[in-house]
């Protein structure tokens, strides 16, 4: 950047024009924007839901009443909470769906108890709500076996006064693998089941029913899938929109780019070897293994000996020329925690931060 001395660190960055293309790729890769429901809870930023909309994307999925807030409140048609509500999370939910009658706001259901609690509370309301049943193909995180009890959720569901059954959630985030070829071969042994299970539904009801499935390695397959069997799904994959340096090592080769960067700065030179960075936990996801950022700017043989709630420590192999002060700039391995521990993100447009995106549904509530 042209004024990163008016950046403070450490800091977020996020390329606009990177922003868009990742888009417009991901669009031309669905086969449509009405294909796609990205995930917002990559990013959690107003801004970004009001590009997506700009550029064709009306539905959208997340993992928070907060990030559901968010996106609605932003303008989306249609916004699907990645999750089974449950205790007071129920109310917040009806509250939601009444505050923005103007977004079709839905919700995930596995449990037949929140199915009644959920069809108890929008009676309460005097309103109805909408549920996709959430289909577990081998996660072993949420959801329900494509089995009979999935199928007597359906009729449940279809049978109440108060809840609308909008369709079937498929989320198979335990399959990765940057071997295209294998991971087809894992795909295709997963959602066999699935698919047997999925026509015998569709065929009963005589429905042709909504279906949301994937992340982002598998994204590709599912639309595949779809077109062989003339169905129409809607990509849930949210990682592409900013991409980041772990996708790649377990995903095949996808045509994105990094849009977001992590600003940090050398605070300390202890020793001729030693490099410490302001760059600590509460600013980089530490999710993952070290190392958990890959340097644009700086290559010398190193290794993390050190990442503390407000340091990075940086060994190198040989003398290190890095000066107090000086700025390196580094794409996140998982971005999309790394979002979440920034207050705000620059936005940079032909090399200059112009402005500042909050992170507006790192919260966990907002209005409701």
């Amino acid at each position: 950047m042209n004024n990163v001395d008016q950046v403070f660190s450490p800091g977020l960055l996020l390329y606009a024009d990177r922003v868009q293309a990742n888009l417009d790729r991901m669009i031309e890769m669905a086969g449509g924007a009405d294909k796609l429901r990205p995930h917002v809870k990559t990013h959690k930023m107003p801004a970004i839901v009001e590009l997506s909309i700009a550029s064709g994307i009306t539905r959208f999925k997340s993992a928070t009443i907060a990030e559901a807030e968010m996106t609605a409140k932003a303008g989306a048609a249609d916004v699907l909470l990645a999750a089974q509500p449950v205790g007071p999370n129920i109310g917040r939910f009806v509250k939601l769906v009444e505050q923005y009658p103007s977004c079709q706001l839905s919700c995930l259901v596995d449990d037949p108890s929140v199915v009644a609690n959920l069809e108890s509370a929008f009676q309460a309301a005097g309103s109805q709500g909408s549920v996709w049943i959430d289909i577990d193909v081998g996660m072993h995180r949420t959801g329900i076996a494509p089995t009979d009890a999935a199928t007597e959720l359906v009729r449940s569901i279809r049978a109440s006064d108060h809840l609308r059954l909008a369709g079937i959630h498929v989320y198979d985030g335990h399959l990765h693998d940057t071997d295209s070829e294998e991971l087809r071969r894992q795909f295709d042994e997963v959602v066999k089941p699935f698919w047997t299970w999925f026509e015998e539904i569709q065929r009963a009801s005589g429905d042709r029913m909504s279906l949301v499935a994937g992340g982002t390695p598998t994204s590709a397959f599912w639309q595949a899938d779809a077109r062989a069997r003339q169905v129409k799904v809607e990509t849930g994959a949210g990682t592409t929109v900013l991409w980041d340096a772990g996708q790649p090592t377990f995903s095949p080769s996808m045509p994105f780019e990094p849009a977001a960067v992590v600003l940090t700065r050398v605070i300390s030179r202890p020793t001729k070897f030693d490099v410490c960075l302001d760059l600590g936990h509460k600013s980089i996801a530490s999710e993952m293994p070290l190392p958990r950022v890959r340097w644009l700017n700086f290559d010398a043989d190193h290794e993390v000996v050190g990442h503390n709630e407000e340091h990075m420590v940086l060994r190198t192999k040989l003398p290190c020329r890095l000066r107090c002060g000086d700025v390196l700039y580094g794409v996140p391995v998982h971005v999309c925690p790394t979002v979440a521990l920034h207050q705000h993100a620059e936005c940079v447009r032909d090399h200059r931060a112009i402005e500042k995106w909050p992170v507006v549904a790192r919260n966990r509530m907002l209005s409701i």
